[in-house]
This record gives structure tokens, C-alpha cells and sequence, in this order.
């Protein structure tokens, strides 16, 4: 039996061996007596990594099997090298070869292989690959391929495959793990979220491929319910078992390396005491991590809830006379470069408030009283920054996201306008103080006064092609930490477009860059962001046709592009502004035209197909806004 088995073992060993032998067989040689010969191949259009080789054949070519050309790093290359075949019929060939290494010399022949073993080479040829130019770069770019519209995988199963898919209300920050996290109000097409906990959260590093996390909320926290009753109960009201909850708008922050704060919006949908009375309180909650790539939160409780300065006289006598003087929906969150920090938060119900949060706990720095009573007595609740009308406490604002930019000095709050479905938009207005007086464009004090804020900062949209955009608004404002900054928020398609059922609640979380005008103002870049390589601007690209959309404020009105000509000359020689002067400054990457400053950037264009990378502009002009595109 041991003598069968040691056979078997050397008889598997041999075998191994043959099986496993890398020794390539012996190169064929040129037979002694043939008519055919291969010219020494011509090399044309090289690249960084690509070149064309060129040869031809004489003689007969009946007992050709393969041809082509072999080629490497070394002298002498053989059809054992790196091979490129020509598979088509006659004695001319041509083949491209790309893949290459840049800046290496390689060494090519060509071949003709025949039907008795015997390969003929050509004489060598050499060539090396040049330097990779900015050029190179962007003409290789490939932009992102996913659809706009994901109906087809907006499914809960299909969750893996969202990437943007279902975003609402997104908020954003850079961890110190080098991901951008983002996590958002449950909003999703089809409900697709519904029974899968809240205020899902998802990451990228490139903020163009995003991976979905999941839940940071399994359940809702026992103290919303218990202090929902306690407050009926002072109030002589029902107890409510059962309440109808709402999970909106979060903000997420890096307070530290080993620190993340997540302030959350819990809305109580019932009335506070049935018909005709007011839909009852919304509470702010606090959530805290120390590893966001573990997406385990820790509930730290209450941090505010919405103050009536009326008593508990909470009759519906009129939308401008609602009950609640400050809402506590949609936080956002802010440490000052003084090492102050503040919530903002506040929607529809008389504007935004600042609230001052003790650093150490996440909670407010002042005691609270009781949500109800008189105007003095609700103060802790917070301070007016903003608001839109001082004569009605109905008014369509909401969603503030607060920053502060040292290159300017100054804090930022962005402002969701209008009705979310289509006519949403995004104003901006900025203070040298965290608890203002805030500004807009237009010099109008927008806390003292209230009022219309401007500059409109993004609008519902559409360039010639595709269906455009709607509903672009409650945004997210953060930078990399190298001086770049970024917009996020929800875009909805347009109502109505055949083949999308229910094509407005088709929710993409959108990504922008920002840019900022001398002055000192954000401007939101009119495509969304695509990694477009940085590359400088020439002033020769801006030549040719634009695409140009007055962004100025129309209510639930998509604005159309109109047509731009940039002539060689620095004259606008058709369509808007005709007849005027453009100029380019390349130091600081900005277009005037009509002495109007617009900033440029290299983005993606969505609507063409397939995408490409294009040049776009953003600029304002006193309370207008101006969007455009470069043509095909």
C-alpha cells in the first residue's frame, strides 16, 4: 500500500510540474526562404498614453494566421511581449494602442505569424510617451454615469445602489477620518425609508460616490413623548399615548476629533387640542458620537422645544396670527472663532432665532422657562436673527444653515424660500456678528426690518436640454478644509413629466461648488459638482455660444435659458447682452460681461449626452443673479 501511494505521489507531482510550468516555448524563427517581409513600423500620434503604429506587408499573404505588432520596455520585443493585433483583411496595418506609461520609451516591430509555426518580424522601431498635460487630464475626465432618475432602484431592497438617490433636507460635515458625512430628514420616494428608522445617513470622499450607512435613529426617545405630556398636562390637556411623529431636518457638526454633535427635529403632528386649534410643539434633540463611521449615537435629550408668546391661547385664528412665535424645526449649529456656540434654528412661525449652547454639554447656556407665556418671559428660547416679515408670523422661510468664512469675516445664513415641491429657493444675507444685525445684498437689515432677503442664490432652473431642476433648497454649506467650499441640498424634477410617475417626489441630493464674488458673496454654481479636474481657464475656451438664465426671483417659475455669444473680439455679439464688452481676469477666474463680475468653474454637463465636462458662471448683479452655461 506504501508503494502504491509513493507512486501515486510522484506520478501527481509530475504532472503538477507540466500543469504548472510557465516556460514559454521557444520562439519561432523567420523560415530561410519566404517572400514575405513587414516595414519597419511608422509611429504617429503619441500621447502620454497612447500611440499609433503603422506598417506594411509585401509578398504572399495566403499563409498569414495572425498579424500585428508586439512591443515593451525592452529592445527586441517578441510575440511574447505585449501585443497589439490587427484582425482586419489586407497587407496595410494600423492599429492604436493605448494604456501606455508616460514619459517611457518603448520598443515595437511588427509581426505576421504563419500557418507553419514561423513568426516574421520587422525591423525595430522606438518611441516614447510624453509628459501628462492639464489637458490630458480633462480630456480623460469621466463624469458620473447615474441616472436622475432612480425610480427604477428607489427601493428600500435597492438601497445599495442609491448613491444620491432619496436625499432630503441633507446635512453635511468632513470628519476626522477624512469622509464627508451626510445625513438628512426621512423624506423618500415612496416611503421608501418608512419603518427603517430616521435620519439616515450616508458618506463619500470624493463627494461624488456616496455610500449609504443606515439609520441613526432606531426608535423614537422615550423624553419627546414624556415631555409632550408633561407640558398637556400644565396645560389642563389630554394626554396623547400615541403621537403622530415627524423626523425632519437634522445638523450634524465635528466639534472635535473624538467629539460629533447631531441635532435632531421632532415634530408632534397632532393639535394641541383638537379642531381648530394649532398642530402642537416641535422638539430639538441631541445625539452624540465620537466614531461617525460607526454610526452609533448616544441620545443626550432635549435641547428646545417651540415657545408661544401667547399663553396657552392656542385657537387657529388666521395663518399670520399663528400660536407659536418661534418653531423649533431645522437646527443648524455654529462654534464662533471665539469658542462660542450657537444653534440657530426657527421656520414659517416669525422667523430665525439664535440660541447660545454651552460648549461643554450641547445644551442651551441659559435656563429655560416653560414654552408659554409672554414675549419677555419665552426670551431664553432665543434671539431674532432674521425674518421675512415682521408684520405676519406666517411667512414662508425656513431651513437657516449657518458659517462663518475667515477669509471674509463674516457669518453666512442661507435661507430656504417658499413652498418645497417646486417654487422652493435659497437666499443668503451675512452679519459681522453671530447674532447679527444680518444683512443682504441690497444693504436691507433683515433683522431690525425683516423683509425680502437677496441675493437668490439658487432657483428652480432649466438649460436647453433635459427637464431642469425644481425644489432646490433647505442646503447644507461646508468646506474641505483647503479653502474650497460646497452647497448640498434636495433637487426635484419638474410635476408632471411622461414616463416618471410622480416625477416631483423624485428627490436627488445635489452637490455644488461655491464660489466666492470680490465683495464677499457666496455664488452656487449652476451645474452640480463632478470632480472636474481644476485646470486653468483659458480665455480662448470662453469664445462661442452660452447658455445664460436670469435667476432673479419668480415664484414657482422654472427660469429658461437664453442665448450668449462670446466673439473673439471682447463683444457680445448675440443674444443677451449684445453689443456689450466681455473680459476675463485669469489671475482670479472671472468673467465680466457688461460690468458684471460672474465667477467661473469647470463642472459637468448634466444635460448633455453623453456627459462631459463644460465651463459655467454665477454672479450677481445688485438683487439679480445670473446663471450660465458654455454650448456644445
Amino acid at each position: 500500500m506504501k508503494k502504491l501511494n509513493w507512486l501515486f505521489l510522484c506520478i501527481s507531482t509530475l504532472l503538477l510540474g507540466v500543469a504548472c510550468s510557465d516556460d514559454k516555448p521557444e520562439t519561432p524563427t523567420t523560415p530561410e526562404t519566404t517572400d514575405i517581409a513587414v516595414t519597419q513600423p511608422v509611429v504617429s500620434n503619441i500621447t502620454f498614453e497612447s500611440v499609433s503604429l503603422s506598417a506594411t506587408i509585401s509578398g504572399s499573404t495566403s499563409s498569414i494566421i495572425k498579424k500585428g505588432f508586439c512591443y515593451a520596455t525592452t529592445t527586441s520585443p517578441t510575440i511574447y511581449s505585449t501585443l497589439a493585433e490587427y484582425n482586419s483583411a489586407g497587407v496595410s496595418m494600423t492599429v492604436f494602442v493605448s494604456g501606455l506609461t508616460e514619459n517611457t520609451t518603448y520598443y515595437s516591430r511588427a509581426y505576421v505569424m504563419l500557418n507553419d509555426g514561423n513568426t516574421i518580424y520587422s525591423p525595430e522601431t522606438s518611441f516614447t510617451t510624453g509628459e501628462k498635460t492639464n489637458m490630458d487630464e480633462l480630456n480623460n475626465y469621466a463624469p458620473p454615469t447615474y441616472s436622475d432618475d432612480y425610480t427604477s432602484i428607489a427601493a428600500w431592497s435597492q438601497r445599495g445602489q442609491w448613491n444620491l438617490a432619496n436625499v432630503h433636507d441633507p446635512t453635511v460635515m468632513l470628519a476626522a477620518d477624512g469622509y464627508f458625512y451626510m445625513c438628512q430628514t426621512d423624506a423618500s420616494y415612496g416611503n421608501a425609508h418608512a419603518g427603517h428608522g430616521s435620519f439616515h445617513m450616508r458618506r463619500s470622499r470624493d463627494l461624488v460616490n456616496w455610500e449609504y450607512m443606515g439609520a441613526t435613529m432606531t426608535t423614537t426617545p422615550a423624553w419627546v413623548k414624556e415631555m409632550l405630556n408633561e407640558y398637556r398636562a400644565e396645560c389642563g390637556l389630554a394626554r396623547i399615548d400615541s403621537p403622530n411623529y415627524g423626523y425632519w431636518a437634522p445638523v450634524i457638526r465635528k466639534i472635535n476629533d473624538q467629539l460629533y454633535r447631531m441635532y435632531y427635529s421632532i415634530v408632534i403632528d397632532n393639535n394641541i387640542d383638537g379642531n381648530n386649534t394649532w398642530g402642537e410643539r416641535a422638539f430639538i434633540g441631541l445625539a452624540e458620537t465620537t466614531d461617525p463611521a460607526s454610526n452609533q449615537w448616544e441620545d443626550k435629550g432635549f435641547v428646545v422645544c417651540s415657545s408661544s408668546d401667547k399663553g396657552t391661547n392656542w385657537a387657529n385664528s388666521g395663518w399670520e396670527t399663528a400660536y407659536f412665535k418661534w418653531n423649533a424645526i431645522d437646527p443648524t449649529y455654529i462654534a464662533t472663532p471665539a469658542g462660542e456656540h450657537w444653534l440657530i434654528y426657527g421656520s414659517w412661525h416669525s422667523g430665525i432665532v439664535g440660541l447660545q449652547i454651552n460648549p461643554s454639554t450641547g445644551k442651551p447656556i441659559q435656563e429655560l422657562t416653560k414654552p408659554w407665556g409672554t414675549l419677555e418671559e419665552i426670551a431664553p428660547y432665543g434671539k431674532l436673527l432674521v425674518s421675512r416679515s415682521l408684520a405676519s408670523r406666517w411667512q414662508g422661510s425656513e431651513g437657516p444653515e449657518i458659517i462663518y468664512n475667515p477669509d471674509t469675516d463674516y457669518y453666512y445664513l442661507f435661507m430656504a424660500y417658499d413652498a418645497l415641491g417646486v417654487p422652493y429657493n435659497t437666499r443668503v444675507c451675512r452679519s459681522k456678528n453671530i447674532d447679527g444685525p444680518y444683512y443682504g445684498i441690497d444693504g436691507r437689515d433683515l433683522t431690525a426690518s425683516g423683509g425680502e432677503m437677496y441675493p437668490v442664490v439658487t432657483h428652480p432652473y432649466k438649460f436647453s436640454e433635459g427637464h431642469g431642476w425644481v425644489g432646490i433648497s433647505h442646503c447644507a454649506v461646508f468646506d474641505d478644509g483647503a479653502g474650497n467650499w460646497y452647497y448640498a441640498s434636495q433637487g426635484r424634477l419638474p410635476e408632471n413629466i411622461s414616463g416618471i410617475n410622480a416625477s416631483n417626489a423624485v428627490m436627488m441630493g445635489h452637490i455644488r461648488s461655491i464660489r466666492w464674488t470680490s465683495d464677499g458673496w457666496p455664488v452656487v454654481m449652476p451645474q452640480r459638482y463632478g470632480a472636474v479636474p481644476a485646470i486653468e481657464i483659458s480665455e480662448s475656451e470662453l469664445i462661442g455660444n452660452w447658455e445664460c438664465i436670469d435667476l432673479s426671483y419668480q415664484y414657482g417659475q422654472q427660469k429658461q435659458a437664453a442665448t450668449l455669444t462670446l466673439g473673439s473680439n471682447n463683444q457680445v455679439t448675440a443674444g443677451i447682452w449684445k453689443g456689450s464688452t466681455w473680459t476675463y481676469n485669469k489671475s482670479n477666474q472671472t468673467l465680466t460681461i457688461n460690468g458684471i463680475e460672474l465667477c467661473l468653474q469647470r463642472e459637468v454637463d448634466w444635460e448633455r449626452t453623453p456627459r462631459t465636462h463644460t465651463l459655467v458662471f454665477a454672479g450677481y448683479q445688485g438683487s439679480k443673479t445670473y446663471w450660465g452655461k458654455k454650448s456644445k
